[in-house]
């Protein structure tokens, strides 16, 4: 498991916020978790810069939004 630096861990946590805007109240614990989740996957795979960070949000934000509809 590789460490995150705190840079990291900044910009996870500012996408995250950026990205959960759109709902209600910032979202439900459920969503939120899920986009959480896909951030950390990504930094932790060296993705750590904030247009990708954004980039990886972004998908998760068109997946949820995808199966809340289906």
């Amino acid at each position: 498991m590789t460490k995150l630096d705190d840079r990291t861990i900044a910009n996870m946590s500012f996408v995250l916020e950026e990205t959960c805007r759109v709902f209600p109240n910032g979202g439900d614990h459920e969503r939120r978790r899920y986009i959480a989740r896909k951030l950390k996957l990504s930094a932790k795979r060296g993705n750590a810069t904030l247009g990708g960070l954004r980039a990886v949000a972004h998908t998760a934000l068109k997946e949820i939004t995808k199966q809340r509809s289906a």
